[in-house]
């Protein structure tokens, strides 16, 4: 592949570059966007990452109920007219598994929505730092 063409921002910089703005660091700025756009795909690997985990632990939510349920089908289906099991155990036990069940997802989302944010926050500030010194930067 035609190394010119693999990076979109050595391309916008060469075109900048050819006119030569007075105080304006094409090179700088360009590297700054280019950052930018790392950290926004990082961000979204982040994301993306947590999707999936909130999905494998519903598909893991809904296996455990499905095999609960399949369970005790079996035993209503193979016992006499009295279940061999207390319905309020069942429900209690079914109440405290999704009440943890949805701590985890909770806890889940906090924690990829921490590392998100954490992401963009840095990126802005050292985008902040980069045009401080880019300001501060005697002009020639």
């Amino acid at each position: 592949m035609n190394q010119n063409f693999s990076d979109p921002f050595s391309q916008f910089a060469a075109m900048f570059q050819q006119y030569q703005l007075p105080g304006f660091d094409v090179t700088a700025i360009m590297e700054s966007r280019r950052k930018d756009v790392e950290a926004l795909a990082a961000t979204n690997r982040v994301a993306f990452g947590g999707m999936e985990a909130l999905r494998d632990k519903q598909v893991e939510i809904l296996r455990r109920t499905l095999s609960e349920l399949e369970g005790i089908a079996k035993q209503f289906a193979t016992s006499s007219t009295q279940p061999p099991f207390n319905a309020n155990d069942v429900v209690q036990r079914a109440l405290h598994n999704a009440l943890a069940d949805m701590q985890d997802i909770a806890r889940t989302t906090q924690q990829t929505q921490a590392e998100a944010y954490a992401l963009v926050s840095k990126r802005m500030e050292d985008a902040l730092k980069e045009l401080k010194a880019t300001i501060e930067k005697p002009q020639t």
